[in-house]
């Protein structure tokens, strides 16, 4: 056991964590917040997403000792005075949930992924390494392959995410 400090959806915690606890299950089980899900518990689904410090990751492979210090944020801490994220907000004005449980880590995966492509970061599918990525369906398709939907919601994700983009739907 230790003890570590992280900030979770703005709110300091400073709390004493199993060292082989994940970041998963000390959000939800110490913390109370079950917005990020635990889906495979092997990186497989990313139900489980959610931002540190800003990036995105998988909280079920990521060990909470290792978030001393950090600033963690999940779906659930998203909204801003009430209002929801503008991801959040593309989703529901697209219906791109179905039933809704891999819902809070697609919109932090998107999130992160909207930051990444926003950044000029090439994908593994961009054509030209050197140029700025274009938002195609390819390259949507791969940066958000970590994150599967068993509902089969994609066709209204893919309208979420360019609208949270700033693109025309």
């Amino acid at each position: 056991m230790t003890e570590i400090s992280l900030r979770a959806n703005g709110q300091p915690h400073r709390i004493t964590v199993d060292t082989r606890a994940t970041l998963l299950d000390t959000l939800r089980e110490q913390l109370g917040d079950n917005s990020p899900k635990k889906g495979c518990d092997h990186g497989q689904c990313g139900a489980c997403t959610v931002l540190l410090g800003g990036r995105r990751v998988l909280s079920c492979l990521t060990l909470a000792v290792s978030c001393d210090g950090a600033e963690v944020t999940t779906a659930a801490g998203l909204a801003v005075d009430g209002q929801p994220h503008p991801v959040q907000q593309a989703f529901m004005d697209h219906d791109a949930f179905q039933c809704g449980y891999c819902t809070p880590g697609q919109i932090c995966s998107a999130i992160g992924m909207l930051d990444e492509f926003g950044n000029g970061w090439p994908s593994h599918v961009s054509p030209d390494l050197t140029a700025t990525p274009e938002l195609t369906d390819a390259e949507l398709a791969e940066r958000m392959s970590g994150n599967l939907c068993r509902c089969g919601a994609y066709a209204n994700i893919v309208p979420a995410l360019r609208q949270a983009a700033g693109e025309a739907p």
